[in-house]
């Protein structure tokens, strides 16, 4: 009985090292300009991830955050809340749409959206008015959904 426990202890750390393993770390740009004459910007401002993905966000340009849109957030999940002119980071914890705003400049459109794994939180995402000139930019983020 002892052999089959310590096994299976065995067998449970080899797959949570290996789920560990896989996990994969992104990183969004915090930006005053993209270059291209876009302005306050996340970039990228649209990725697709793993539940269990980390997604780093790496402030280049002073004066802005990056924090949950809580709005377009899987329940159950802590909102990101990252402090003024600061890198910030979360782990993905379950599938879902995740919105992302830069909270001084989110009705200047200084948005982003992660996907991760397969939504199941696409009521909310359908119900979301992004206010000002956010709305152009979150509505276009929307349409890079792929069923």
């Amino acid at each position: 009985m002892k052999f089959v426990t310590l096994t299976s202890i065995a067998a449970l750390t080899v797959a949570l090292s290996s789920f560990a393993a896989l996990a994969a770390e992104h990183e969004i740009k915090i930006k005053n300009t993209n270059g291209k004459g876009k302005f306050m910007v996340f970039e990228p401002d649209f990725l697709k991830v793993a539940p269990g993905d980390t997604v780093k966000f790496v402030l280049v340009d002073k004066n802005h955050n990056a924090e949950a849109i809580t709005e377009v957030w899987p329940e159950g999940v802590e909102p990101l809340k990252g402090e003024m002119n600061q890198d910030a980071e979360f782990v993905v914890e379950k599938p879902g749409f995740y919105g992302i705003k830069c909270h001084p400049h989110f009705t200047m459109g200084m948005v982003a959206l992660i996907v991760a794994g397969e939504p199941t939180n696409k009521a909310q995402l359908d119900a979301f008015k992004a206010p000002g000139g956010a709305k152009k930019r979150w509505d276009e983020l929307v349409k890079q959904i792929t069923p």
